[in-house]
C-alpha cells in the first residue's frame, strides 16, 4: 500500500516572535507541517536546506532583509511558492516584491483566514500536498521518495533537501535506469553545452546525492560507478562500487 502524501511544509520567516507564533499555530492547526526563522540568515538557510513546500517571507528582517532572502531562495528554487508579509503596502513595495519573484504579497494587519485561503491557493498551483490531498511529482525507487515540486527527497523517515542541480541530476539517471551514463554525456544533458563545469564536477554531486539516496554511501546499491566511463543508475538495488 502506498503510503499517504506528508503534509506540505510551511517556513515561516518573522521576526516579530508574537506574530511568528501565531502563524505557526495557525497553520500547524491546519495540518501542515511548520518550520520558523527569526531573521533572514536563519530563514535563507532554512528555505534551502530544508526543502519547505512554501515560504511566508517578511521583508523588515535582522542580519538579511526578505528581498536578499528571496533572491537567494530564486537561485536554487525557482518554482518554490514565496508569499511576502509586509507592513510596507504602498504600490511601489508590492511591485518591487513581484519583480523580485514573490508569487503572492499580503499586507499586515490581515486576517488568518485570508492567509490560509492564500497558502492553499498558491500550494494547488504548485502542486504541493495540501492536508487530505495527493501530491503531484513524485517518482519512488528502493527506500526513497523524491518530490520534485519540493526539491527534496525522503529516505526512511528522514527528508533531505535537494540544490536545483542535484533534484536535475537525480532526475536524469531516473530518466535512463540501468544505463552507462559517460560523464560528458552527464555534463552536456544536465549542465548543458555552453556550461563549463569538469568531469570531477559530476563526481562531486554524485558523492552528494549518494549521501541522501544510499544507506550506506560508501557503498551505493544505487548509483554505481562505472570505472573509467561514469556511473549507472539502479532503482532496483545492486551491488556495486
Amino acid at each position: 500500500m502506498t503510503p499517504p502524501p506528508s503534509p506540505a511544509r510551511i517556513l515561516v520567516i518573522e521576526d516579530e516572535e508574537a506574530l511568528r507564533l501565531a502563524l505557526a499555530d495557525a497553520l500547524a492547526a491546519e495540518g501542515y507541517t511548520v518550520l520558523t526563522a527569526a531573521d533572514g540568515v536563519a530563514g535563507e538557510e532554512l528555505a534551502l536546506s530544508s526543502a519547505p513546500d512554501l515560504v511566508l517571507l517578511d521583508l523588515m528582517l535582522p542580519r538579511r532583509d526578505g528581498f536578499e532572502v528571496l533572491r537567494s531562495i530564486r537561485r536554487e528554487r525557482t518554482a518554490l511558492p514565496v508569499l511576502i508579509l509586509s507592513a510596507r503596502g504602498e504600490e511601489w513595495d508590492r511591485i518591487q516584491g513581484f519583480e523580485y519573484g514573490a508569487d503572492d504579497y499580503l499586507v499586515k494587519p490581515f486576517s488568518m483566514r485570508e492567509l490560509l485561503l492564500r497558502v492553499g491557493a498558491l500550494l494547488r498551483r504548485a502542486g504541493a500536498a495540501e492536508p487530505g490531498r495527493s501530491a503531484r511529482g513524485r517518482a519512488r525507487f528502493g527506500e526513497v521518495e523524491v518530490d520534485f515540486a519540493g526539491y527534496s527527497l525522503v529516505r526512511g523517515r528522514t527528508r533531505h533537501g535537494l540544490s536545483r542541480r542535484e533534484l536535475e541530476l537525480l532526475r536524469f539517471f531516473l530518466d535512463h535506469p540501468g544505463q552507462v551514463l559517460a560523464r560528458n554525456r552527464i555534463l552536456d544533458e544536465v549542465w548543458g553545452r555552453d556550461a563549463f563545469p569538469t568531469p570531477r564536477t559530476v563526481d562531486t554531486h554524485v558523492l552528494k546525492l549518494r549521501k541522501k539516496i544510499e544507506e550506506r554511501p560508501e557503498r551505493p546499491r544505487h548509483l554505481l560507478t562505472v570505472h573509467g566511463v561514469g556511473y549507472k543508475f539502479s532503482p532496483e538495488g545492486e551491488d556495486g562500487a
